[in-house]
């Protein structure tokens, strides 16, 4: 079943490669979405695909890349919305 949550990610998340990192995590697990700097600090992250793959992207969120430290995953789901590749911005 495919579906597609939204996830705030807090913590040292910024300047870490944090977003290329989950772009790449995301592409090995058939996902599209994107990633994103917020304002707050943050990066928000928009993954759609199968469950389950879903599911480890959310797992994998919430260690990082390697120099991030995350603080908090706060991921729910939303509206299944279509996208074709995983974006960074």
């Amino acid at each position: 079943m495919n579906v597609s949550y939204l996830a705030h990610v807090s913590g040292k998340v910024q300047g870490v490669y944090f977003r290329a990192s989950s772009q790449q995590v995301a592409i090995e697990h058939g996902l599209s979405g994107y990633a994103r700097n917020l304002t707050d600090g943050g990066v928000e992250v928009l993954m759609c695909g199968e469950l389950r793959n879903v599911e480890k992207m959310i797992k994998w969120l919430e260690i990082g890349s390697p120099d991030s430290e995350v603080e908090q995953v706060d991921a729910k789901q939303v509206p299944l919305q279509e996208h074709h590749f995983f974006a960074i911005s």
